[in-house]
């Protein structure tokens, strides 16, 4: 007899299990092709660290609607910095750019979360001004346009990385993408912090019951604003990435439905929107599953234009099952 809440622990593994064995068992499939595999783990990497850090805001019960933007800002930094330092040399100037991109990040998760924490204001109003706002400041920064690259190697950090022993069908070794090295490496890093650091515990009692929290001598305040840095921290990583395997940044249009996709991984990983409670391999797993499903229906050319539906039906189900098992 399945438990109550089965499906509701461990439906997202379940789920990618079977489209997984689908799409390896389907007539003529390639699927298990090794450059498959990279690309399919790549395009979920740079939202995957976003959506990391996602998981950290959401188990306090906060949220950030403002990632998207974010990544056009840093991003946007990211390039400009990058031509600005680029004449002295371009690892000098890669290393800079890195910083910034990163930096700028950082330095708006921090101001997320003291106006959350001190300013007393719901996540929600807070992170969607910034939807609005960091958007607005990177098309200002590009003009309105494109930001490129005037730096022929950075293009080298978006499509390096580590030669896996196997070959694409051009005869060249299957590159592990270096976005893809990092988005592992944090993802370990963090499942670490979440279950086995003092920090994760707090992150967890904050958002179970923040007053009794506040009474075990925990600063909340501080926990919430260290999350909210630390996701604006790994979105200022990912526009970095981003930026590199474009050599460019279009302002008005990089980094677009991100938060949905980030909340959208974190939600079908099983943490709970309540707060309290979450996992990053879930997370992880639910990005993975996000994207292979975009993939099927890429591969079975179904209009773009469903695509938004159905990730909104998945989001759905994920969010009734949360539901299911708290009742």
């Amino acid at each position: 007899m399945i438990r109550k809440g089965f499906f509701q622990d461990w439906g997202v593994l379940i789920a990618f299990i079977v489209l997984f064995a689908f799409n390896v068992f389907r007539p003529g499939s390639t699927f298990l092709d090794p450059e498959n595999l990279r690309n399919l783990v790549s395009q979920s990497a740079v939202v995957g660290l976003i959506a990391i850090g996602m998981t950290f805001v959401i188990i306090t019960g906060g949220i950030d609607l403002a990632v998207g933007s974010l990544v056009a800002m840093a991003g946007a930094a990211t390039v400009l910095v990058l031509n600005k330092v680029g004449p002295s040399g371009a690892s000098t100037a890669i290393f800079v750019a890195l910083l910034a991109g990163v930096g700028v990040g950082a330095l708006m998760g921090l101001a997320n979360g003291l106006v959350v924490a001190y300013g007393r204001v719901a996540p929600f109003i807070v992170t969607l001004a910034g939807l609005a706002g960091f958007r607005s400041i990177a098309m200002v920064l590009g003009d309105g346009g494109e930001i490129r690259s005037t730096v022929p190697s950075f293009q080298n950090i978006g499509f390096g990385g580590i030669p896996l022993p196997a070959k694409t069908a051009n005869g060249e070794p299957v590159m592990l993408y270096w976005s893809v090295v990092i988005f592992i490496a944090v993802a370990l890093l963090a499942g670490f912090v979440l279950n086995k650091t003092r920090f994760g515990r707090h992150v967890i009692a904050v958002g179970a019951n923040e007053k009794a929290a506040h009474y075990s001598a925990i600063d909340t305040k501080k926990v919430k604003v260290a999350v909210y840095t630390m996701l604006g921290l790994l979105t200022g990583l990912a526009a970095f990435l981003l930026s590199a395997r474009m050599n460019s940044v279009g302002t008005g249009s990089v980094g677009l439905y991100y938060e949905l996709d980030a909340i959208a991984a974190v939600v079908i990983g099983g943490t709970s929107l309540r707060g309290g409670k979450g996992r990053i391999w879930g997370t992880v797993v639910g990005m993975l599953l996000l994207t292979l499903i975009s993939n099927m229906m890429t591969a079975y050319r179904i209009d773009t234009d469903w695509q938004g539906l159905v990730r909104g039906a998945v989001i759905l189900i994920a969010v009734l099952m949360q539901r299911q098992k708290e009742a």
